[in-house]
C-alpha cells in the first residue's frame, strides 16, 4: 500500500468514525430526551446544537477537500 493510499484510507476512517461518534451521541440525546420529559423547546435547542455541531464538521471537510484541491493545504 502507497503512502498516498494509506492516508486516503486513514481519512476515510476518521471520518467514518466521526459520523460513528455523531449517531451514538444523537441516540444517546434522544434517550434522555425521551426518559427525561423535556418540553418541545428544549428539544429544539437540543437538536439544533447537535445539527450545527455535525454540519461544522462537515463543512470543515469540504473546506480541507477543496483547499487541498487548490494547493492551499
Amino acid at each position: 500500500m502507497t503512502p498516498q493510499e494509506y492516508q486516503q484510507f486513514e481519512a476515510l476512517g476518521l471520518n467514518l468514525m466521526f459520523a460513528g461518534i455523531f449517531f451514538l451521541i444523537g441516540m444517546a440525546i434522544h434517550d434522555v430526551l425521551k426518559s427525561g420529559d423535556v418540553p418541545f423547546a428544549g428539544k429544539i435547542v437540543v437538536w439544533s446544537v447537535l445539527t450545527l455541531g455535525c454540519l461544522g464538521f462537515i463543512a470543515k471537510g469540504i473546506i480541507q477537500a477543496f483547499w487541498n484541491t487548490q494547493g492551499l493545504g
